[in-house]
């Protein structure tokens, strides 16, 4: 299966962010990849988006071990009106889910914005 199917198609990805000592945090998140960007719907308490506050590197990695998509950006957080577009790829993605909508108690919704820097691994094992 080539890249791009994957990035449409798989449901989760493995994000890593990094907290304030260094240490990494990793999580699995829904997405969306456009235009060589991911997009990540988060509520603006969590881990994640605290971490991202911090230090805006992450890596990115399908859970599939065999034929790993890793990546890397800087992320960036979207508050308050959030792109139509993106909220629109992920309802597409995930069955009608409003990414815009909070779920108590993790804060009004956020989306974290990836573009990738680099890729590491483009679906072959090394």
């Amino acid at each position: 299966m080539k890249i791009t199917d994957r990035l449409a198609k798989d449901r989760n990805l493995w994000l890593c962010t990094l907290r304030g000592d260094g240490s990494p945090h990793v999580t699995p998140v829904w997405f969306v990849h456009l235009d060589d960007t991911f997009w990540i719907g988060s509520g603006e308490r969590n881990v994640k988006v605290r971490n991202v506050l911090n230090d805006p590197r992450v890596s990115l990695a399908l859970e599939d071990g065999d034929h790993p998509i890793v990546a890397e950006g800087r992320a960036r957080i979207h508050r308050g009106r959030l792109p139509h577009h993106v909220l629109a790829a992920l309802a597409a993605k995930y069955d009608g889910w409003d990414a815009g909508t909070e779920i108590a108690p993790f804060g009004p919704r956020v989306l974290l914005e990836v573009p990738v820097s680099r890729w590491l691994l483009k679906g072959t094992a090394q």
